[in-house]
């Protein structure tokens, strides 16, 4: 009896230290609901499953309140979300994006990154014509909350803008369908579902342990076993999510026309050019060049201040 009591106390605490070492901060604000870029009034959600009309000379805040206690002082001004939000309904956007870059600095030396805040500042870009800072925002954003329809809904109309259109390399279909089910939720959202399911097959575990009545502990055997399986499908998901925001390798181009050479060396052959705003993957870098990979396959160097990492 002692040994099994020992065994779930080790689990739970298995579980304890799991979900810390998933934990990642994330400064909380108001969203700026702009799902619709284009002229025409459209339906977006305010927070939830509410909808309600934008018009196309600017946004709504989302109706979640603003929980963020990060404020700075900058020439003695505070600097906080809602001002943000107020030079943004205002039309200031050169404004509004000046608030919100020093908030997203401000997360940052906490260690904190938020996608509201990086989604908020890539429509305040998008809305001053500065496409590949725009899009360079929503990345980050859909890097942190990839399941957020507003997000991918105006990353997709923010690409339509871009000059290059690049036919992406075929995938196995494995690799898209687990791409596809991984970005439903983020990191931390995955880390928190396999915990879940690890509670539940800790307490299998304790039915089949503890009850004498076999088709119970039958039932919790094979349950547990599911459950089991769910666990390192939630763990394979956020690892991967977790990998992605460590690493990040990829990269948006930010200049109205990228070089992509052979070699890193100005004098190489030019083998393709890229424009403001296209997608790119840092496969490694030598000096001031990045070696980069397109949607289709193609490598070349360019130089390192032509992109900005994701």
């Amino acid at each position: 009896m002692k040994a099994r009591i020992i065994v779930l106390v080790l689990l739970a605490l298995m579980v304890i230290g799991y979900a810390m070492a998933f934990a990642s901060p994330e400064t909380t604000v108001a969203y700026l609901s702009t799902s619709a870029l284009n002229t025409d009034a459209t339906a977006v959600h305010s927070g939830g499953s509410e909808a309600m009309a934008v018009n196309p000379e600017g946004s709504v805040a989302r109706s979640d309140s603003v929980a963020a206690d990060s404020e700075s002082a900058q020439d003695g001004i505070v600097i906080t979300p809602e001002a943000a939000i107020e030079a943004y309904r205002n039309q200031d956007y050169k404004r509004s994006i000046e608030l919100y870059e020093a908030l997203v600095a401000s997360g940052l030396e906490e260690n904190r990154e938020s996608a509201q805040l990086y989604y908020n500042l890539g429509n305040a870009y998008f809305r001053d014509h500065q496409l590949g800072k725009a899009i360079l925002n929503y990345e980050r954003a859909h890097l942190l909350a990839p399941g957020d329809s507003d997000i991918r809904h105006n990353l997709r109309y923010a690409n339509n803008y871009t000059e290059d259109r690049i036919t992406p390399a075929s995938n196995l279909f494995l690799t898209n369908w687990f791409n596809g089910v991984r970005d439903l939720y983020s990191s931390n959202t995955w880390a928190r579902l396999a915990v879940i399911f690890f509670v539940l097959f800790i307490a299998c575990v304790a039915l089949f342990l503890f009850v004498r009545v076999m088709a119970v502990r039958k039932a919790a055997f094979y349950i547990g076993l599911a459950l089991l399986l769910f666990v390192g499908i939630a763990n394979a998901f956020a690892f991967s999510q977790k990998r992605e925001r460590v690493r990040r390798e990829q990269a948006v181009v930010m200049v109205g026309a990228a070089r992509a050479n052979a070699s890193p060396d100005e004098n190489s052959n030019l083998l393709f050019e890229l424009h403001e705003g296209t997608k790119v993957k840092i496969k490694s870098s030598d000096g001031n060049w990045y070696e980069i990979e397109i949607a289709n396959g193609s490598v070349g160097w360019t130089l390192k201040k032509n992109v900005e990492v994701i």
